[in-house]
């Protein structure tokens, strides 16, 4: 579809890109639907970013940084001022790797197409109910892809994400998540001792993900009130899933992590806005407890907040029998003191070159084992909440619950799911009183 804001990819444009495809795969090499053909790492590996924001920017930087034998090739947002701001200091920053010409900037809808087309490393990341989506098809097309977290913002989606991993599996290629905490080295090492018994047996969790809003975006006049949401998907829980999902996600990952990918068996929460208040904000909550009890006896408290002026904490504190762990300072107390003083790394930056090295040495990686899992973990928690109601396990992750259209079919002609008031305010989720939950 057309808008106001697409790129210069008009139908015209889609034909000479058509066109330009075969001589531009020959002039910067090419995979084909496997990763076979990088044999001793010596040919091109062409990314494209689906999603121009901040996080897709920084995974593209860091694909680069892998070598110079990484070219960006594509790029696509629903945004064309932001594939161009994103091209722009893509280019400044690796001017020999940034091979983005204008016919190779995406914003219509379907423009996620050609950025698929055009290259052999996916980067998703972009309003998250999209990201399900968006990696079916590209591991359908035979492509490596990396996704950013969430991995789903609603049970569908969340089922859609696993059987694409299943899928990868099964064709040969890599799928990456977002969920970095699991190439930081200090995490590393300090669940290794966590798992060797350092602690004892685990019996309880805190895990916290207490900070400012994310990025607010003001209400442009041109702007119709669905292109406004996907503007400002961060607030929009059709778009983005709500906090837990968003960003208690990481903390969920590493304590699945820690029980060795322990789920829990049901979940009490509680939750609202206390302080949040305006459009900008959306129709989401400010801050959250969550409350997963698991069938090994540990409980998890899990908090989020994301308010202004309040005190932050994005730390993890495991308590054992034997002692107890401050997980983001690689801290251990009790009989077997430790504290980790090896060189930190970049996660995010390990975790993009494990992908590229994983493309060449045709050794895929897959993250199937736990990004489903732990992004189902919080969509449980932000559903309790929400409801204020105790749910089980099974009765979310069986459940039909799709936040908004489907993305299949969600675009700017999409009637916005949610309007605000005379107040300018949206309407919000009222504990003890939404029903959200139907299982078939």
């Amino acid at each position: 579809m057309s808008n106001e804001n697409s790129s210069p990819l008009n139908a015209a444009g889609r034909r000479k890109f058509l066109q330009q495809t075969a001589a531009g795969a020959m002039a910067l090499g090419s995979l084909p639907l496997a990763a076979g053909a990088h044999v001793a790492g010596s040919e091109t590996i062409r990314i494209g970013m689906i999603g121009c924001g901040g996080r897709c920017s920084g995974a593209a930087a860091q694909s680069l940084e892998s070598g110079p034998f990484v070219k960006l090739v594509a790029m696509y947002d629903v945004f064309a001022d932001r594939v161009q701001s994103a091209r722009e200091v893509l280019q400044r920053q690796y001017p020999e790797q940034v091979a983005v010409d204008d016919d190779h900037c995406f914003s219509e809808f379907d423009g996620y197409k050609y950025v698929i087309d055009s290259a052999d490393v996916v980067l998703i990341a972009c309003a998250s109910k999209f990201h399900p989506f968006y990696a079916e098809a590209a591991i359908q097309a035979g492509k490596h892809v990396f996704v950013e977290k969430p991995h789903g913002i609603d049970p569908v989606g969340v089922r859609r994400m696993q059987a694409v991993c299943d899928l990868a599996k099964a064709k040969g290629l890599s799928l990456l998540s977002g969920l970095q905490s699991r190439f930081q080295t200090s995490y590393q090492e300090t669940i290794k001792r966590i798992h060797d018994g350092a602690i004892g047996d685990v019996v309880a969790m805190q895990s916290m993900f207490l900070r400012g809003p994310y990025r607010l975006e003001p209400r442009l006049k041109d702007l119709t009130e669905t292109e406004y949401q996907f503007r400002n998907w961060y607030h929009f829980r059709w778009l983005s899933g709500d906090d837990v999902t968003q960003s208690l996600v990481h903390n969920a990952d590493r304590m699945a992590w820690i029980l060795g990918e322990e789920m829990p068996e049901w979940c009490f929460g509680l939750g609202g806005r206390s302080s949040s208040f305006g459009g900008e904000f959306g129709d989401m909550f400010d801050h959250h407890t969550a409350v997963y009890e698991y069938a090994s006896g540990v409980q998890l408290y899990a908090l989020c907040r994301t308010q202004v002026g309040c005190y932050n904490n994005s730390g993890d504190i495991i308590m054992g029998t034997k002692g107890k762990c401050h997980l983001h300072r690689g801290v251990i107390e009790g009989p077997n003191a430790w504290k980790f003083r090896g060189e930190n790394n970049n996660p995010y930056q390990a975790e993009q070159s494990a992908l590229i090295e994983a493309v060449r040495n045709n050794e895929p990686i897959n993250s199937g084992y736990h990004m489903a899992n732990s992004t189902m973990m919080t969509i449980l928690g932000q559903l309790t909440c929400y409801t204020g109601k105790p749910l089980k396990w099974d009765e979310v992750a069986q459940s039909n619950l799709q936040f908004g259209p489907a993305p299949d079919v969600a675009s700017f002609d999409t009637p916005p799911p949610t309007l605000p008031d005379a107040t300018g305010n949206y309407p919000l989720p009222l504990p003890g009183q939404s029903q959200l939950l139907k299982v078939d």
